[in-house]
């Protein structure tokens, strides 16, 4: 499945950006260097349970095993000290990073409730994407049943681009749904 998508960025991708830019150079052309998944636990303080339904949940949606953040300073607002968990989060690169993509793209979006397409404007300036999804169910692998709460995180996708247009150009190639504004 991943092989499927990265020829498809080799042959047909390249190209088209090459053209549309005008870049002199192969490595010129932007591409995607990693997908980060995060996942803010705020509840994970007081209980534990939420923190490992989390870390299965996210698991078995990216095949990897995730990381457990902890807090690097205490904050007596939050009741938090040092070292406590606030979150998980996992790095893709490489094969998964595609396979996921594919999947989050073909899949999981079009399973998010009223979808009219992504926001346009969630680029950072130097021509990476995050955006952030409310519920976990809208990825197949996630059975009803199973889950808890509905608990949400944030998707960011890093890229070698320089500019937000070059970034966009590059997502909207591999079929990222943004909607027009």
């Amino acid at each position: 499945m991943p092989q499927k998508i990265k020829v498809r960025y080799q042959k047909e991708i390249v190209p088209k950006l090459t053209e549309q830019f005008g870049y002199t150079n192969l490595h010129q052309v932007p591409k995607l260097v990693k997908i980060t998944l995060n996942r803010g636990l705020g509840e994970a303080a007081q209980n534990a349970k939420a923190l490992d339904a989390s870390l299965v949940e996210i698991g078995i949606i990216t095949g990897q095993k995730p990381v457990v953040t902890r807090a690097k300073k205490a904050i007596a607002g939050f009741k938090l000290r040092q070292g406590m968990p606030v979150g998980i989060m996992v790095t893709l690169r490489a094969d998964r990073m595609y396979a996921f993509l594919d999947r989050f793209i073909n899949l999981a979006l079009p399973r998010i409730r009223d979808f009219r397409g992504i926001s346009p404007k969630s680029f950072d300036g130097r021509g990476n994407y995050t955006l952030g999804i409310r519920e976990q169910l809208i990825f197949p692998e996630i059975e009803y049943d199973s889950i808890d709460q509905i608990r949400g995180m944030d998707i960011s996708i890093i890229t070698t681009a320089n500019t937000d247009e070059e970034g966009r150009a590059l997502l909207k190639e591999f079929g990222m749904p943004f909607r027009d504004n």
